[in-house]
């Protein structure tokens, strides 16, 4: 092998002789290709004997171009990747690096595309040359790199036509940020906000965090319930950022060393969309908070809330009684608003009177009598139920019992003929029951009054439209109580990060959950003060399945992963 020249040899056997792979190796893909028709590379990368990297070595010893690694790529300027539309760029998997003169530095994975190369000629009108990358740091390079040439394109063009009313909708004027009279001074901010903003809408996000750092301003926003960064003004835009919202959300300006709290509507063509604004001083400036509670935007009914069909038979009879509570529990952004708003939807006829007093009204329900709490007047949960009473409802949401005084209303509402929904920040079921009696409700009562009480959590689904079939190893499955015997015959998937899903893999979400009915078994273990240990083995002995087999059920019927159940339960 004295006079080996990559650049007449077979990809194989420069591979084999770096010794990055084995002639065995070798033989096995070669058999493998002889039935596909996959390239050679693809099938060592796809059977993990090599990694990309050491192909993208092999290519560019064999062609006799330079390689680019991930890191490098992503140091190219705006302007140099911009000279490639991002149509172009992503179809035929290449990125602009690099100018020097007439001539355009290239990353691509096949530099004897020759058709892409020549395509690139006429439309850049320069003379490419390659420099050898992998297909997947191509691929997250375009999607990095195109992103930033959009928002900054937009920060400096984009005027949104969404109008903003200022403060409380009580006393609001409404903003048209379109037209608005603003300085020149002002302008840039006016116009990045709406930009945050809507970004946000478009993605149906639930928060926005403007977050500020030593050198920049990290701004993400949460979708299905994780954060994901979209832009990063510099510093020096921060004040700016935050004075714009503090005047759109009625706060003072001047303050900038104590917590605010505020709120504003935007309208859309859509949808009102009720934001709720809190602003928190830190080392590095002031911290943003946007939460977006939208109405209008989606079809709520318990069958597509992800209730398995004996759960949803349960929750069904129980939310169907003439009186008692029915409690969901879970963390903030766990769906428990949206499972009981489902829930009312389902019971609302003509016959009953269904009255809400919440703080705040996510989505507004027809032929629902919807209260709005405002704290500052005095109109509180108490307050508001203590009126209510006298207003002769059937059925009452109470939006989260919080305390002790709540709490009690709560429980002699549904003591006295009423149906009483409410939710509850507790970790599962059985803590539930523990969290109501450490806010002062007496055992017997709490006995008496519980119907139902469900723990949820909402999980992230995989993308139905970019997914494939793979096998989780032995470790995986030890992870969430599992051995490969138990699962044989059973098809995993997992998404395929594309643009259309934001890089994860996962598109939407699922609620799990974890029911215990208060039968008379329940109830005379709350009577006697039991711990939740008790509560929780009586739970279990009925039936009880606890979040994490929810949604390892979840992961069994092809619909989320084992990292995302991972991520949204614990052990139980």
């Amino acid at each position: 092998m004295q006079n080996f020249n990559p650049q007449f040899e077979k990809i194989g056997d420069i591979l084999v002789y770096e010794k990055v792979l084995d002639a065995s190796q070798l033989q096995e893909a070669l058999s493998i290709q002889n039935t596909s028709s996959d390239k050679i590379g693809h099938i060592l990368v796809n059977k993990g004997f090599i990694s990309e990297d050491d192909l993208v070595k092999a290519y560019s010893l064999q062609l006799g171009h330079k390689h680019a690694n991930e890191e490098n790529i992503l140091k190219t300027p705006e302007e140099i990747v911009s000279l490639i539309p991002e149509d172009f760029a992503r179809e035929h998997n290449v990125i602009a690096v690099g100018k020097q003169g007439n001539t355009i530095i290239v990353a691509m994975e096949d530099p004897e595309d020759l058709m892409a190369l020549d395509s690139i000629k006429k439309i850049t009108q320069l003379n490419p040359e390659v420099v050898v990358a992998g297909k997947s740091t191509i691929v997250n390079c375009i999607e990095n790199l195109y992103g930033k040439v959009n928002k900054s394109s937009q920060i400096h063009d984009a005027i949104s036509n969404i109008s903003i009313v200022a403060g409380d909708e009580i006393d609001g004027d409404e903003l048209d940020l379109a037209t608005e009279d603003v300085s020149a001074e002002d302008a840039p901010f006016v116009k990045l906000v709406n930009l945050i903003l809507n970004e946000a809408i478009k993605e149906d996000s639930s928060d926005i965090h403007v977050e500020p750092g030593r050198e920049e301003v990290s701004v993400r926003i949460r979708i299905d319930g994780v954060l994901l960064k979209i832009m990063s003004p510099p510093m020096s835009s921060l004040s700016g950022i935050v004075a714009r919202i503090k005047i759109l959300s009625k706060l003072n300006i001047a303050e900038h060393r104590l917590p605010q709290d505020g709120r504003m509507k935007i309208k859309t063509k859509d949808r009102d969309i009720d934001v709720r604004v809190s602003i928190l001083p830190t080392v590095h400036g002031e911290k943003v908070v946007l939460r977006l509670l939208g109405s209008g935007n989606k079809t709520l009914t318990l069958t597509n809330l992800g209730f398995p069909e004996d759960k949803l038979m349960v929750f069904r009879r129980w939310i169907n009684q003439p009186y008692g509570m029915v409690i969901i529990s879970g963390p903030t952004g766990s769906g428990k608003s949206t499972t009981l708003y489902a829930a009312l939807q389902e019971i609302h006829s003509e016959g009953i009177n269904i009255t809400t007093c919440e703080d705040p009204v996510e989505y507004q329900i027809p032929g629902i009598n919807q209260v709005q709490m405002h704290d500052e007047i005095g109109l509180n949960f108490s307050a508001s139920l203590r009126s209510i009473l006298r207003q002769d409802p059937d059925v009452l949401l109470i939006g989260e019992i919080r305390d002790e005084e709540t709490a009690g209303i709560a429980v002699k509402f549904a003591m006295t003929g009423h149906l009483v929904f409410s939710t509850v920040h507790a970790n599962d079921a059985p803590s539930t029951i523990m969290r109501l009696l450490d806010l002062g409700i007496p055992p017997f009562l709490l006995g008496s009054s519980l119907n139902l009480i469900m723990a949820q959590r909402l999980v992230r689904t995989i993308d139905k439209n970019s997914k494939e079939e793979y096998s989780p190893n032995e470790e995986e499955l030890g992870l969430i109580g599992l051995k490969k015997s138990d699962v044989s015959g059973t098809k995993f998937y997992k998404g395929i990060k594309n643009q259309s899903n934001h890089n994860t893999g996962y598109k939407g979400r699922t609620a799990i959950h974890e029911i215990i009915e208060v039968d008379s078994d329940m109830k005379k273990l709350i009577y006697d003060n039991a711990n939740q240990n008790e509560i929780h083995d009586l739970a279990v002995k009925k039936g009880m399945v606890s979040l994490r087999q929810a949604g390892i059920k979840k992961v069994l019927t092809g619909e989320s992963t084992i990292d995302e159940v991972l991520r949204a339960t614990v052990e139980g």
